[in-house]
């Protein structure tokens, strides 16, 4: 299946969709003000030891101290070795205030973002990504991909990789771990050997930067998301990538030549004169994505709820009333409802414990082929995820790997007006919306100037926090912005007007 990247960005706000076959799969948001953390490395201070967890807090210098848990810390292959030793050394490694003490530095990684009211969640086995390879300092260890799936190639990879890694100086031992990642298959042993000289380069970098670092400080930051998706994506399938920013577009132009030459005629810089995501209706979709209800062709439909706990999908029939007889009807509803689940998965990124109540089925033959197309269209997502068999409730337990905030927890808020028991979009939501909205008007019709009619909240912000993006727009197109305030208008309604 062929894949095309659509990028729109701008100084606050990067968005990349993934589009398969002229439908949105999924987007990655990220904004200058709550940019993803996941990679950093940081020279962190314990605060906090909590035995009863097996855990730390360690500050990292964000808002909320970061969760650091024993099995993190020390890696299996340690747990391992020491598996045989003596009983004092076993303790050490089963109990957390025998290696780490409040006051103590250590260094550490982010592995999952901070989500709601939680604090990042940390691990002190380190690794940094490239296009091929990750390394991992800290450990001795060689893997290979699973998704590899030829036994020779993997087997000629981690060759490879065991042979850059061997330190001639200290009797052949392998002195650093390396995983060799899906990309690397088929790939010449030249750009594998180069990918490792440049990992083991950054690393010594980073190890001579360590003693200059403050605690509570970053010593390693990833790449930015732009980068980062050319860096994780399976050039295999990119049929085109199209950036609306002439700016960002050299920077990536630049980077494929340098690290993915395979990907550098894919990139292209889009000129059209709609925006870039109105293209196969993708802000379209991020305003479905928003909304509880999702259609299915049939006239079924699935309501998804997310909770602090979980998220629960009901699948339901809906107008859809078959042909033949009701179980027939049910098991083609929740055969279609495999799809569109697996779809919204990603397109929201949903995460954690998901719990699907598929329309009760009685035939044992329709529950397994509705798990087999559930699980078909699970392995076009890259997170990993695990479901159950279907409950004699009709329920199928599963779980998706969870290392960012949900759509809806980056684009929305609690709802003041209801007492919190629903939500609404943020305001800087409604302001990057107001902003695409006038180059969007702007390029369709003919205006002297615009003005933009809002909450008092929303206007205050590009008044104040977002009047440069507000200058730059004038610039770009050339005619004046004007903003007016209504106290009637609730947050999420605003109205741009022709003059």
């Amino acid at each position: 299946m062929r894949e095309e990247l659509l990028i729109n960005a701008t100084p606050r706000e990067t968005r990349v969709a993934v589009i398969e076959n002229g439908v949105v799969q999924e987007l990655i948001l990220e904004r200058a003000s709550r940019r993803g953390l996941v990679g950093n490395i940081y020279r962190g201070k314990v605060v906090r030891v909590l035995p009863g967890m097996q855990s730390a807090f360690v500050d990292i210098g964000i808002e909320r101290a970061a969760f650091l848990h024993l099995n993190d810390l020390i890696s299996k292959s340690e747990t391992d070795e020491n598996s045989n030793s003596e009983d004092s050394q076993e303790d050490k490694h089963n109990d957390i205030t025998k290696l780490l003490r409040p006051g103590q530095t250590i260094l550490v990684q982010i592995i999952k973002d901070p989500m709601g009211t939680k604090g990042a969640r940390l691990t002190a086995q380190l690794t940094i990504a490239s296009r091929y390879l990750v390394l991992m300092p800290t450990s001795s260890h060689i893997g290979v991909s699973q998704r590899i799936e030829s036994l020779e190639e993997k087997q000629r990879l981690k060759d490879l990789v065991t042979q850059g890694c061997i330190d001639k100086d200290a009797s052949d031992e392998i002195k650093q771990g390396f995983i060799v990642r899906t990309a690397a298959e088929g790939v010449d042993d030249k750009k594998i050997k180069s990918d490792i000289k440049f990992l083991q380069k950054l690393w010594i970098t980073i190890e001579e930067k360590i003693p200059t670092i403050k605690s509570g400080n970053i010593v390693h930051e990833d790449l930015p998301l732009m980068l980062r998706t050319m860096r994780d994506l399976d050039s295999s399938k990119i049929d085109s990538i199209r950036i609306d920013s002439r700016e960002s577009f050299q920077k990536l132009k630049s980077f494929t030549e340098q690290f993915i030459p395979e990907l550098s005629e894919s990139v292209k810089l889009y000129t059209g004169e709609n925006p870039i995501f109105e293209l196969y209706s993708v802000e379209a979709e991020i305003q479905k994505a928003l909304e509880r209800t999702v259609q299915l062709k049939s006239g079924g439909y699935l309501v998804i709820d997310q909770t602090e706990a979980m998220t629960t999908i009901d699948v339901n029939t809906g107008a859809f009333v078959g042909h033949r007889n009701l179980e027939e009807t049910i098991f083609k509803t929740n055969l279609e409802a495999t799809g569109a689940l697996a779809r919204q998965l990603r397109l929201r990124n949903l995460g954690g414990i998901i719990i699907v109540d598929f329309i009760d089925m009685r035939e044992e033959e329709h529950k397994r082929q509705v798990l087999r197309n559930l699980e078909k269209h699970l392995l076009k997502d890259n997170a990993k995820n695990q479901f159950s068999e279907v409950s004699t409730l009709g329920l199928v337990e599963m779980t998706r790997q969870r290392t960012r905030e949900s759509l809806e927890h980056i684009l929305c808020e609690p709802c003041n007006v209801c007492n919190q028991r629903g939500s609404i979009k943020t305001v800087e939501t409604v302001c990057m919306e107001i902003l695409r909205e006038i180059l969007r008007t702007d390029r369709a019709y003919e205006a002297q100037e615009f003005l933009v009619i809002a909450a008092p909240q929303i206007i205050d912000i590009l008044h104040d926090e977002a009047s440069y993006m507000v200058a730059e727009l004038e610039e770009f197109i050339g005619k004046p912005v004007q903003l007016k305030t209504d106290p009637l208008y609730i947050q999420e309604q605003y109205d741009v007007v022709l003059m």
